[in-house]
């Protein structure tokens, strides 16, 4: 979702780049790259863990959380393509399932902007037993399908998320928002799902 289906990669590393400043912590591209795909209690677990904030993980959690679904209730952009890479797969019969590491209601702010109409299913962070970049999100939304993971196609824009789609058995399409995810005979590249025709 973050990244693939709507622009909120971005802001979700804003908010964690921010949320170092107010810290008076620097944040260069490589300090930040391990938070993204990532989800609040990682983050949170990173910055205490890193000793790059004093305040306790519950503090930090709660701190991110709000400022990231502020910044997601404020309005997302939809990614070029995004939508009729959707649709197409309704007219198909392909059948769809969202998986986020964004929490529940963050999901659903942006599947409000999306339309729940194209989704078959949903899966947020805490919903499966272990979140990205374990395969448990993509193995639920396979079992949802009534699908074999090597039968579906994962869209990824983070090396998180592709670990999580490769795990599972799932093809990958990566359209990455950072550096970092590895090929692989099972994952093909794309710059914009505006280049993706079936």
């Amino acid at each position: 979702m973050d990244g693939t289906l709507v622009d909120t990669e971005h802001a979700w590393l804003d908010v964690v780049r921010e949320f170092l400043a107010a810290e008076d912590r620097p944040a260069p591209a490589s300090l930040l790259a391990p938070f993204a795909g990532a989800t609040i209690a990682v983050a949170a677990d990173l910055l205490v863990r890193d000793q790059l904030t004093a305040r306790p993980r519950e503090e930090v959690a709660q701190t991110l959380d709000k400022a990231f679904t502020e910044a997601v209730a404020a309005g997302v952009t939809v990614q070029p393509g995004a939508l009729a890479l959707l649709d197409r797969a309704r007219e198909l019969g392909v059948p769809t399932t969202l998986v986020t590491s964004s929490e529940r209601h963050v999901a659903d702010l942006v599947l409000a902007t999306l339309g729940r109409h194209r989704f078959d299913a949903s899966f947020a962070e805490g919903e499966s037993a272990r979140g990205k970049p374990f395969p448990d999100p993509y193995l639920n939304a396979a079992a949802a399908l009534g699908v074999e993971p090597a039968s579906c196609l994962a869209v990824e824009d983070t090396p998180t998320g592709a670990s999580a789609a490769l795990a599972a058995g799932c093809r990958l399409l990566a359209v990455p928002t950072v550096p970092g995810i590895p090929e692989s005979p099972r994952t093909t590249f794309v710059r914009s799902l505006t280049e993706v025709t079936f």
